[in-house]
């Protein structure tokens, strides 16, 4: 073959190398600029969701103490009522041993005996 048969193929081999060279400098500079684009959209990222994370920690513990405040206002309430409550019943059973001392011996006598047999009958049954 004549060396000028070659030489075209040579340019045409060498052309192809050097088109190669230019598509890998490229692929490698756009890699480059993939991965700092990816860094800095990581970093947003990371940074928005910290603020949510903090924003739905606060809201958290907003509605946490909004809560809390109502459970004490509730609970003021019902020991109020209760508190009423166990002085209605302390008045009215001192009026009843008032009225019939007697009577409130005996009942509280006969509750005792039986709280006594009560209890003593289930010692009795664990020793079996």
């Amino acid at each position: 073959m004549p060396d000028n048969a070659l030489n075209p193929a040579l340019k045409e081999a060498s052309k192809a190398s050097s088109n190669a060279g230019a598509a890998l400098d490229h692929a490698e500079r756009s890699f480059g600029e993939a991965t700092t684009a990816a860094r800095g959209n990581l970093g947003e990222a990371a940074a928005a969701a910290k603020a949510n994370l903090a924003d739905a920690a606060k809201r958290i513990e907003a509605s946490l103490t909004q809560g809390l405040e109502t459970l004490r206002a509730q609970t003021r309430t019902y020991t109020d009522t209760a508190g009423q409550s166990v002085d209605e019943a302390s008045r009215y059973v001192s009026e009843r041993v008032r009225e019939r001392p007697i009577t409130a011996t005996l009942a509280g006598l006969g509750v005792g005996v039986l709280l006594g047999l009560l209890l003593a009958g289930n010692r009795g049954g664990r020793d079996k």
